[in-house]
């Protein structure tokens, strides 16, 4: 039977009190207020973010790449400019778009071009993380490149026969065009597709890119790419859900890359490439003459009217792309790396050429230029015996007299006084390094600021050098002056006993700097190195009166139509750090070298009266290879215009075969042809010495630029 309930029942469980109630209250606002505060965030700060989204989804930016801009001699003579090429380029969207994605018509189109279809499928493929080359790399919104360089009936077939080829089409593309071959190769550079990692570190490049972009790979193409290289456009394009393009709602048109005109004369590059591979052809077959370098050099402003280095190779290998083998073979021993510009990259022993420096640190330091100085066919210091070239003696004669034959045996002693009086094998304090420190001061020992990559800084030794040195390649030399050489001793057993000896000497004692090294490095051998481009440099600088200037090959850029220039202003890097009388001396007996000294033979019949030319011969010797071949100079004496250095390793003495190439390159410059008729025909009262007309007419560096019109086209300067 049910009892009603009374009074004291209470239901089970907890009854929610007032407190409770208030907590919940406040929890649902809170949750209301963070939901209005993320839809006011949405709605008002990210407006403009999630607006661009949703027009993302119906427009795509293309990139429209700029014309590059040419690259032009000092007269404005092309070095490097622009060709239009065929190219047949297929419509993704479209192409995938068809039942077959596009099958047959690239089926018929690979029979037209004569390309497999395998290629062209591949060429249509984007590019990804797990897509191998070929592919796409651009926006599939972005005609996408199948053939390059179609010849103009192919594509005139295609152009023709629209109906058979839908998404297919053939345009013109400029490309780069090498007009004058092997000329300067080296200094020009070339281009290649732009790499991943670029990207990701130039930000000019990610927002100029269009996937199949090429940027400056090496010389001034690397350097002024930027410039060269131009603005890009940018087109709009509306596209539906489907991908497919509906209308172009905006277009910004591309802006032309700037001309770079160059300190460069085409006339004197190519005397002086043919001088220098003339000259090492007439150096062997009794030296290799594997390679070298020929620079002529403005020293008023640093420019940089020609700089030959062979061997050399035609740039046009790099359009289209360069396969593994040729690249291979342009990095090879055999084939003379011709990728590597000896003028800038290379280094060598300077020899005698260097003695400029070291007569330098001599009258600096107390050696005066009025004593005269014992020259004797050899001398014998600290134990060692050093000759002169082929042991001659010439007794006393004066510092002027030293430079004009050549004297190692003074230079020697004054190697050797200097290292003692800094303390020799142990000094006390800080030594003077006075040899070194001139060196470095002329230029030596490291870049020389070159609108150039990857230029060399040579060496410049000294005691601190040599105990890095030591500290580097210690660990090798005490492994070998403990187990020795066993497999060079399997040929030759004394000369690995000799091996194995000087490695335990220098593990133990390598850090010392020693007297031996001190004397090598004040005719410019044993450790010491320099580019061609470093005493090019030096000699201009003691040609302009003490002002080393940064070579510089860009003289100036100009637009594409030629309304703005901009001027690439000379550089100051710094003076030589003797007095005015030290440089009065070494121009004046610099002079007497081409007349009376070293380099006579080369000049013989020379016009000297005319244009006097002021120089250096320079033999090094390197452990296991011929001796090579220098010879530095600048001209006219007496109002210095052009700074010339030549180099030609393995190529026998500096007057044998390095002047022979300048004399060549002073006669190309001034109109000298046959010198020697010419001078004896002025003797008879007959025309003669300049019957070529000159390079550069009046003997000086061309200053004014070629004119560029608002057509493009380019007046060339008549010289």
């Amino acid at each position: 039977m049910l009892r009603a309930p009374d009074d004291d029942f209470e239901v089970p469980g907890r009854r929610l009190g007032r407190a409770g109630l208030v907590m919940a209250q406040v929890l649902v606002l809170a949750l209301f207020a963070v939901l209005a505060a993320r839809l006011w965030y949405l709605q008002i700060p990210m407006w403009e973010h999630y607006r661009e989204l949703a027009v993302a989804n119906h427009h795509q930016q293309l990139i429209v790449p700029a014309t590059r801009g040419q690259i032009l001699d000092a007269t404005g003579r092309p070095l490097v400019n622009n060709r239009t090429e065929l190219v047949v380029s297929g419509d993704y969207h479209e192409l995938t778009g068809m039942e077959d994605g596009g099958a047959k018509v690239l089926a018929d189109l690979s029979e037209v071009l004569d390309v497999p279809l395998e290629e062209l499928q591949q060429r249509m493929r984007l590019c990804g993380p797990e897509v191998s080359r070929p592919c796409w790399p651009g926006s599939p919104y972005q005609p996408v490149t199948l053939a390059e360089d179609v010849e103009p009936s192919v594509a005139l077939q295609i152009m023709e026969r629209a109906d058979a080829f839908p998404g297919i089409s053939a345009q013109a593309h400029a490309v780069r065009e090498y007009p004058q071959g092997e000329h300067g190769s080296q200094m020009l550079g070339y281009l290649q597709p732009v790499t991943q990692e670029e990207l990701e570190a130039r930000e000019d490049l990610r927002t100029q890119f269009t996937g199949i972009d090429q940027v400056g790979r090496d010389g001034v193409e690397a350097v002024y790419d930027a410039q060269l290289r131009g603005t890009a456009g940018k087109r709009v394009l509306g596209v539906n859900n489907h991908g497919e393009v509906m209308e172009v709602i905006s277009e910004t048109p591309p802006e032309p890359g700037m001309h770079l005109v160059t300190h460069v004369d085409l006339g004197v590059q190519k005397v002086a490439e043919e001088a220098l591979a003339e000259g090492m052809a007439n150096a062997r077959p009794r030296y290799k003459a594997d390679s070298g370098a020929a620079i002529v050099l403005d020293v008023r402003t640093g420019g940089v009217v020609a700089m030959a280095s062979l061997p050399t190779y035609d740039p046009a290998i790099w359009r289209g792309g360069i396969d593994q083998e040729t690249f291979d073979r342009m990095l090879s021993e055999e084939a003379g790396e011709p990728l590597l510009s000896r003028a800038v990259q290379g280094t060598y022993p300077p020899g005698s050429t260097f003695k400029v420096s070291s007569l330098s640190a001599a009258a600096e330091n107390g050696y005066s230029l009025r004593s005269t100085y014992a020259c004797p066919g050899s001398v014998t210091l600290a134990g060692q015996s050093y000759s002169n070239y082929e042991g001659q003696g010439q007794g006393p004669l004066t510092l002027h007299r030293a430079i004009v034959v050549s004297c190692n045996t003074v230079f020697y002693n004054f190697g050797y006084q200097m290292w003692k009086e800094d303390g020799g094998l142990h000094p006390e304090g800080e030594p003077k390094e006075a040899m070194a420190n001139m060196a470095r001061g002329f230029g030596f020992g490291s870049p020389t600021g070159i609108d150039l990559p990857y230029e060399t800084g040579g060496r410049i030794p000294d005691r601190e050098w040599k105990r890095t040195f030591w500290q580097e390649t210690r660990e090798n030399n005490c492994y070998r002056g403990q187990h020795g050489y066993p497999e060079v001793a399997e040929t030759d057993p004394s000369r690995a006993a000799y091996l194995k000896l000087l490695a335990y000497e220098q593990c133990v004692e390598g850090f010392e700097w020693r007297a031996n090294e001190a004397i090598n490095f004040s005719i410019g051998q044993g450790d010491v190195l320099v580019s061609p481009l470093q005493l090019a440099n030096a000699y201009a600088a003691i040609a302009n009166g003490g002002t080393l200037y940064e070579p510089r090959i860009g003289k100036a850029l100009v637009s594409a139509d030629g309304t703005r220039v901009q001027p690439i202003e000379p550089v100051v890097r710094g003076k030589l750090p003797i007095s005015d009388e030290t440089l009065r001396y070494l121009q004046d007996a610099l002079t007497a070298v081409p007349k009376e000294g070293t380099a006579r033979g080369a000049f013989a019949g020379f016009p000297q009266d005319r244009v006097s030319v002021a120089g250096k011969t320079g033999s090094a010797d390197v452990e296991g290879r011929q001796v090579s071949s220098w010879f530095a100079s600048y001209a006219p004496a007496d109002d210095p215009q052009f700074a010339i250095v030549v180099l030609v390793s393995q190529g026998g003495t500096g007057g044998m075969t390095a002047a022979p190439i300048a004399r060549a390159i002073y006669d190309g410059i001034y109109g000298f042809t046959n010198a020697d008729a010419a001078a004896a025909g002025e003797a008879e009262g007959e025309e003669g010495a300049t019957s070529a007309k000159p390079l550069l007419p009046g003997g000086k560096p061309t200053e004014e630029l070629p004119t560029i019109r608002p057509d493009g086209s380019i007046d060339v300067l008549d010289r």
